[in-house]
């Protein structure tokens, strides 16, 4: 108790006193920041999947009036997909596996060579989630398909929604990137998003034909493939491109998506 009076008899302008308090600030606020952190953390991980499920019902049309997100997720089943075989993983949890964090570990992921890494990723994680909606006797209705690729200026993390038929689009959305609001920021505008719908991705070749040009063609048999570009944000509409033939080819989920084509891994 000495030392605290001693302490709060000091002169304002001491710098000791200064020192002191400036230390003992500092102290309690990294207190209030470390337990916030804490507290927060199982809230802000939880908001996290909230959103990534919004996102997920959103892209793949499956609203429900008077539903929430985790009652329509339910009809929604997350499996882990080998990218290289196309095979389901059995041993990996996808409710807690996280392809992020495994595209940066060396004994996750898969380096990409200039050549195969159209999309600008560098490496991806080995395995990665994908999502079934199934109807009757368990026929596939939809999927819905992790995709990202650098763009301008950010890599950009989102969903493409395809039918049961593995080959036309049900809908396509960003939930995580840094593009120029106003020009590369329109991946989000409903108008771009709406012209996605419909879309068809293998030609008859079954090589991916689904493209992001300049001035798409309205009608004919190029029409079924043909998204416009985002006026103003060549580059953007370029790495949505080149992103989806990525995650839509060989290197991908290729793979995968031609063993559902031949009726395996449903």
């Amino acid at each position: 108790m000495s030392f605290i009076r001693k302490f709060l008899d000091m002169p304002n302008d001491n710098y000791k006193k200064t020192v002191l308090v400036a230390l003992l600030l500092c102290f309690v606020c990294s207190i209030a920041v470390a337990t916030a952190a804490v507290v927060l953390k199982p809230i802000q991980t939880e908001n996290k999947l909230l959103d990534k499920k919004s996102n997920i019902i959103q892209i793949a049309n499956l609203q429900e009036e008077g539903k929430t997100v985790d009652e329509i997720f339910q009809r929604i089943e997350a499996k882990v997909v080998d990218l290289q075989t196309g095979d389901y993983v059995d041993d990996i949890d996808p409710a807690t596996y996280d392809a992020r964090a495994a595209s940066v570990d060396p004994q996750q992921n898969v380096v990409l060579s200039a050549d195969e890494d159209i999309a600008s990723i560098k490496r991806h994680a080995k395995y990665a989630v994908v999502y079934l909606v199934k109807g009757a006797q368990g026929k596939l209705q939809k999927i819905i398909l992790p995709v990202y690729g650098y763009g301008l200026w950010s890599t950009m993390y989102g969903f493409v929604a395809l039918e049961g038929d593995i080959n036309t689009i049900v809908g396509l959305g960003f939930y995580d990137h840094a593009e120029t609001p106003g020009l590369g920021g329109e991946i989000d505008n409903p108008n771009w998003k709406a012209q996605w719908i419909g879309k068809k991705i293998y030609g008859p070749d079954g090589k991916v034909d689904i493209s992001v040009v300049k001035n798409a063609a309205t009608e004919g048999e190029k029409a079924q493939y043909q998204v416009d570009v985002i006026s103003g944000a060549t580059l953007t509409s370029n790495g949505v491109d080149n992103l989806l033939h990525f995650w839509l080819g060989e290197k991908g989920f290729g793979p995968y998506l031609q063993k559902l084509r031949q009726g395996e891994g449903i």
